[in-house]
C-alpha cells in the first residue's frame, strides 16, 4: 500500500480522505491557501504545505504547485477529492507523467464523460438509453430552433463543457428559444470557457438517481446501489438519500447493468457514479460523474463500505476482491448538505465567522465536517460547510433520527440551509415518497415558521449571555483557558498545529 499520498483538496473531503488514510497507515499530506492556513484539514495531515494565495486559481486549481507540493514531501500519489481538479483529465495525465499515481478514473475516461456530448455518443454506442436529444453541439438559437422541432417542446439547454446547474436552461416553447440559448451559452462561456451547447428534451416530473460503481485495474466491476439526488435547488442537491422509495430490486439490477455498461465502455477505473434521469417507470442516462460524489456517505451507510478506502485499494492495484451478489443494502440513510447560505432570502450566500459549534450526536449520526470556532466562511469557497448523515433500519426511522439531529445541529455566526432541509422532511408527500426534482419550489420559503423564530430569537439571546458572561470573568477566564490550553496539548492525540513545508515552488524547466 502507500506509504504516502497528497490531498489536494481542502475542507471536509480533504479530512474525510486524510482519516481514511490513518486509519490505513498511509500518511496525509494535505495543501492549503493563505485562507486556510488554520483549517483542520491541514492539523490533521502528516504535513501541510501552503500554496498561497486566497482564491482557487492561485491555490487549489494551481497544478504546477500541487504537484510540487506532492514531489517535495515524497508523495506516490495524489487524491483529488471532488471540485477543483478531480474531473481534470489535463491534471490527471501530468500527474502520471511526473511518476505519481492518480487515485482516480484514467484520463481518457474523464475526457470520455466529462464533455456531455461526447458521453452521450458513446453511450449511444453502447446501447444505454439516452434522453431523447443531440448528439452534436448546436451554433446558435436558429439551429437550436430546428433541431427543438424535431426533439419535441419543453427543451433543456445544457453547456457541454461543465454541469453543477451552470448553463442550463428550461426552454418551452419557440418564443423563448432565443432569449434562453443567449443566456445559457453566455453562462456556459463565463463558467467553462466554452459556450457549446447540447439539448435534450426536458422531462417534467423527473427524479434524479444515481449509481455508485467502482471498478479495479483488472476488468471487475460492481455497484453499490442507488441514491435518490431529487431535492434540489437551481439543480443543487440538498438532500440524498439511499435507498430510494420508487426503485424496485428488478429495476435496481437493471440500473446496476447499465451503469456498468457505460463505465466499461469508456474503460473505465476507480469510483464514479451514473447518473439517471427516471420517469414515470422509465430510466435514462444523464451523465457520468468520475470522481467520488459529495453524497457518497449514504451509500457507505447502507452498504457498509468506506469508498475512500476502495479507491486507494484499487489506485494501489489491488482486485475488488468480491462479487456483485455479495453487496446487499441495509436499511435507510439520508445526507443534508450544510451550506452557509440564507433558505429564507432564495439561498443567497452567508458570510461571516463561526462564532458557536454543536454538533448533533447519537446512535447512527455522522457530521461529516471541517467546522470550528473562529472559522472564517467567505465567498472564495464552495458554500457547503458540512454534511450530516444519518442511517435507520427503515425510511421513516431514518427521518425522524435526522429530524432530531439536524433540531441538534447549531452553526452559529452564519445562516445554513437546514430550516430548509427540516420544512422538507417534515412535509407528508415528501414522507410518503411523492416528490420530484422540483419539489423545493413547492414549499413556502418566503420567512421561517414560528417556531424557527423562536429557536433562532432564544439561540442569539444564549450567545449574547455567554459573551457578557465570559467578558465579566475578565482575568480569571483568562487565566482559566490558559490552563485548559496547556492540558489540552499535553492529551490531545494531534498537536494542534503541524509544522508546515515551505511554500510550493513550480518546477524549473
Amino acid at each position: 500500500m502507500f506509504r504516502r499520498i497528497l490531498v489536494a483538496n481542502r475542507g471536509e473531503i480533504a479530512l474525510r480522505v486524510i482519516r481514511t488514510c490513518r486509519e490505513m497507515g498511509i500518511e496525509p499530506v494535505a495543501v492549503f491557501s493563505d485562507v486556510d492556513r488554520k483549517a483542520l484539514h491541514t492539523r490533521m495531515a502528516y504535513n501541510a504545505v501552503s500554496l498561497g494565495g486566497a482564491l482557487p486559481r492561485e491555490s487549489y486549481l494551481d497544478m504546477d504547485k500541487v504537484i510540487a507540493a506532492a514531489k517535495s514531501t515524497g508523495c506516490e500519489a495524489i487524491h483529488p477529492g471532488y471540485g477543483f481538479l478531480s474531473e481534470n483529465a489535463e491534471f490527471a495525465e501530468r500527474v502520471t507523467k511526473e511518476g505519481l499515481v492518480w487515485i482516480g478514473p484514467p484520463p481518457a475516461a474523464i475526457r470520455g464523460m466529462g464533455d456531455k456530448i461526447t458521453s452521450r455518443r458513446n453511450m449511444k454506442r453502447a446501447n444505454v438509453p439516452v434522453v431523447p436529444g443531440l448528439t452534436d453541439p448546436v451554433a446558435d438559437a436558429d439551429a437550436a430552433l430546428a433541431a427543438a422541432e424535431k426533439i419535441g417542446y419543453p427543451i433543456m439547454l445544457k453547456a457541454a463543457a461543465g454541469g453543477g446547474g451552470k448553463g442550463m436552461r428550461i426552454v418551452r416553447s419557440k418564443n423563448d428559444m432565443a432569449s434562453a440559448f443567449r443566456t445559457a451559452s453566455g453562462e456556459a462561456l463565463s463558467s467553462f470557457r466554452d459556450g457549446s451547447m447540447y439539448m435534450e428534451r426536458y422531462l417534467d416530473e423527473p427524479r434524479h438517481i444515481e449509481i455508485q460503481v467502482l471498478f479495479d485495474k483488472h476488468g471487475n466491476g460492481v455497484h453499490f446501489g442507488e441514491r435518490e439526488c431529487s431535492i434540489q435547488r437551481r439543480h443543487q442537491k440538498l438532500i440524498e438519500e439511499a435507498p430510494s422509495v420508487v426503485i424496485t430490486p428488478e429495476l435496481r439490477k437493471k440500473m446496476g447493468e447499465i451503469a456498468l455498461a457505460a463505465g466499461r465502455a469508456v474503460g473505465y477505473e476507480n469510483a464514479g457514479t451514473v447518473e439517471f434521469l427516471y420517469s414515470k417507470g422509465d430510466v435514462f442516462f444523464l451523465e457520468m460523474n468520475t470522481r467520488l460524489q459529495v453524497e457518497h456517505p449514504v451509500t457507505e451507510m447502507v452498504y457498509g463500505v468506506d469508498l475512500v478506502r476502495e479507491q486507494l485499494r484499487i489506485a494501489y492495484g489491488e482486485k475488488l476482491g468480491y462479487e456483485q451478489s455479495s453487496i446487499q443494502p441495509r436499511g435507510w440513510a439520508f445526507e443534508v448538505r450544510i451550506n452557509a447560505e440564507d433558505p429564507f432570502n432564495n439561498f443567497v450566500p452567508s458570510i461571516g465567522t463561526i462564532s458557536n459549534l454543536r454538533a448533533p450526536g447519537g446512535a447512527w449520526v455522522r457530521l461529516d465536517a471541517a467546522l470550528y470556532r473562529g472559522m472564517e466562511v467567505s465567498l472564495n469557497y464552495d458554500p457547503m460547510l458540512a454534511k450530516l448523515i444519518v442511517w435507520g433500519p427503515d425510511r421513516m426511522s431514518a427521518i425522524a433520527r435526522m429530524r432530531r439531529a439536524l433540531q441538534e445541529l447549531n452553526v452559529g455566526g452564519v445562516r445554513t440551509g437546514a430550516p430548509a432541509a427540516l420544512r422538507v422532511l417534515e412535509d407528508e408527500r415528501f414522507q410518503r415518497g411523492e416528490f420530484d426534482t422540483h419539489f423545493l419550489s413547492t414549499l413556502d420559503l418566503s420567512k421561517p415558521s414560528e417556531g424557527e423564530d423562536l429557536i433562532v430569537a432564544a439561540a442569539a439571546a444564549i450567545h449574547r449571555h455567554l459573551l457578557a458572561r465570559r467578558k465579566a470573568l475578565g482575568t480569571h477566564a483568562a487565566s482559566r483557558n490558559a490552563w485548559q490550553a496547556r492540558s489540552r496539548a499535553r492529551h490531545t492525540q494531534y498537536p494542534p498545529h503541524r509544522p508546515e513545508v515551505a511554500h510550493a515552488k513550480e518546477p524549473q524547466p
